[in-house]
């Protein structure tokens, strides 16, 4: 029997002839190549650095703000009530103005017992009007020198008060944004034992340096 050898003739690039006309598979459209999307290590890590912008409980988050500043008003008026300086509010703790409660503190001023001046005066104004009726208009004469008189007693007191705390701290602790005037002439007609913060001496005559 003849063997044919032409048939039996090894070609070495007829299976690379015939993976080579075989049809490429198309890449399904939208995926990428080699690092065009992130790992998943990565994109774990992506997604535990996300942070809500606002907050999932809006009205918890402002209860919880409303309550720290509560918190923090509370401390700073006991503060004030218990002369403890370190926590005062911080316009509270302005030299200048430790400077006017201390001065405002050591003297008397007419305006601390006006408030109940006034009102006693009142109180009797209204039991003389009912006997007598002409006597109501001195009694109001009398209130209204009064009245006066603290204003003057206030002008004084900020005029020599004023010099004082250019010398000691300059033309900023009495600048018209500082309310230094205000301030002092507020307190000034406040009751001694009800000002806030507390004065820091039981007694007056102690003068600031």
């Amino acid at each position: 029997m003849a063997v044919r050898w032409a048939d039996m003739t090894w070609n070495p690039f007829s299976k690379d002839k015939d993976k080579a006309q075989e049809p490429v598979e198309a890449a399904a459209p939208g995926q990428s190549k080699g690092k065009g999307r992130p790992t998943p290590k990565m994109k774990q890590a992506q997604n535990q650095n996300l942070r809500p912008l606002v907050p999932a409980d809006r009205k918890a988050s402002a209860k919880a703000a409303k309550a720290r500043i509560r918190a923090r008003e509370d401390a700073e008026y006991e503060a004030m009530q218990t002369g403890d300086i370190n926590h005062m509010p911080k316009s509270e703790r302005l030299p200048w103005r430790i400077y006017i409660r201390d001065y405002v503190d050591a003297r008397f001023s007419l305006g601390e017992v006006f408030l109940p001046v006034a009102f006693a005066m009142l109180i009797v104004s209204m039991v003389i009007t009912s006997i007598n009726p002409a006597l109501s208009v001195p009694i109001m004469i009398v209130l209204y020198l009064y009245f006066f008189a603290v204003i003057i007693d206030v002008v004084l007191m900020w005029r020599k008060l004023k010099k004082l705390l250019i010398a000691k701290f300059g033309e900023a602790s009495v600048a018209r944004g500082s309310r230094s005037c205000s301030y002092a002439w507020s307190r000034s007609i406040q009751m001694r034992r009800w000002r806030l913060p507390k004065p820091r001496h039981p007694k007056r005559g102690h003068w600031p340096e």
